[in-house]
């Protein structure tokens, strides 16, 4: 690596530690709000041990896939589903996924762009799984995180069902994610 590509890397990775601030609307099991890094890292936790030995993926391709996904809130921060402007989500991270990549060198910044529009598009087993696993870890954290009151369990049943079915694998987790989505609603005192 040049001392130049070193210096440009380097100044990326600096802004992409903006990840551990980016807050998310989930809350941790401790209460607090989940920031984009610690749902990228048990997403790629999800990854390594969902699918580590299956046959017809590329277990590295799926975990950058998932280490890449959210890069671009970073820049322009987390955008919830239930936000208006998450109709123009992907637009928007692509924009700021291009200005967070711009210090490195250009076969990385493309390497990083090409997983990224692959994720967003789906055309791959990786990306269908990274797709799934992103919408199964979203609905996780709902489930295990202390939300505030009046969080509405009821997203869940229907949030990333289409991205969710693509696959025999997340569908299973999805069914045992379902159960545990229904049990927190029953657990709510009638208001």
């Amino acid at each position: 690596m040049s001392p130049d590509d070193l210096v440009g890397t380097l100044d990326f990775l600096r802004r992409a530690e903006a990840l551990k601030s980016t807050l998310r609307s989930g809350h941790a099991a401790s209460g607090r709000p989940e920031s984009t890094a610690e749902h990228t890292w048990r997403l790629c936790l999800m990854a390594m041990v969902l699918v580590d030995g299956a046959d017809g993926f590329d277990l590295l391709r799926l975990i950058k896939m998932c280490l890449v996904h959210d890069l671009g809130e970073a820049v322009g921060g987390d955008i919830p589903a239930t936000d208006p402007r998450a109709a123009d989500k992907a637009a928007q991270e692509r924009r700021d996924l291009l200005s967070l990549t711009d210090t490195l060198p250009p076969a990385r910044r493309d390497e990083i762009l090409g997983l990224w529009e692959e994720y967003e598009a789906g055309t791959s087993p990786e990306a269908v799984l990274a797709k799934g696993f992103d919408k199964l870890e979203t609905i996780l954290q709902h489930n295990q995180g202390r939300n505030p009151p009046g969080f509405d369990y009821a997203f869940n049943l229907a949030y990333g069902a289409k991205h969710t079915a693509r696959h025999p694998l997340t569908a299973a987790i999805r069914a045992v994610l379902d159960e545990d989505t229904r049990a927190r609603m029953a657990e709510r005192p009638a208001g």
